[in-house]
């Protein structure tokens, strides 16, 4: 991205100015960038840590043969929304689960806690999707931020500072032109002024 800038004083000003602004912001995205890295970082390993938790279940996959799945249903998830590090998140607040009625006489003596276990394997299913799913809007978040950095960094502030230095050396340059130039005029003001005045004199 090439700055665009005229060979004035009105220009010097607006670089400096944008200069100024994106030296002093630059500090702040830095910090949001590293704040968003360690959530990701936190995001990722709670993640990993409820899909270990869910692996754990894999072993009591036989007994769910004889359960019948229709007793248990997410009745509502409620959701939120918070800012992290800058950034809007979607918030789990809580899952509602709805238990439909069944003969404990009838059904495996099992069934009641089968149902406590289902509930917990849901809600830990549901958490690890939205963690997933808010570490997707995070990891987003810090590589648009990341690349607000380089771009300030790398880009646009040796940019400003290469267009300020260009600026003031061409202003330099038309203010040493312009006094040469007044010296030369003096100058030869003098020396028409001294003939003018030999010239009365030999008359």
């Amino acid at each position: 991205m090439a700055i665009r800038f005229q060979y004035n004083k009105t220009s010097l000003q607006q670089q400096e100015k944008a200069l100024k602004m994106r030296l002093r912001t630059l500090p702040t995205i830095k910090s949001k960038e590293s704040a968003l890295r360690q959530q990701v970082k936190q995001t990722k390993r709670e993640v990993e840590e409820l899909e270990a938790e869910l692996r754990g279940y894999q072993g009591m996959v036989s007994l769910w043969d004889e359960f019948d799945p229709s007793l248990i249903t997410v009745d509502r998830v409620d959701l939120s929304m918070k800012k992290v590090a800058g950034v809007l998140l979607p918030v789990l607040d809580g899952i509602h689960y709805e238990v439909r009625p069944f003969s404990i006489f009838n059904a495996p003596s099992w069934y009641a806690e089968g149902i406590e276990l289902l509930k917990t394997l849901a809600t830990t299913g549901i958490e690890a999707e939205f963690l997933r799913l808010k570490m997707e809007y995070l990891e987003h978040a810090r590589k648009k931020t990341t690349q607000k950095v380089n771009l300030f960094e790398k880009v646009q502030i040796p940019g400003y500072q290469d267009a300020i230095r260009k600026i003031k050396r061409f202003l330099e340059d038309e203010e040493s032109l312009s006094k040469a130039s007044q010296k030369i005029m003096r100058t030869n003001i003098e020396l028409r002024k001294q003939k003018e005045e030999e010239e009365e004199a030999a008359q």
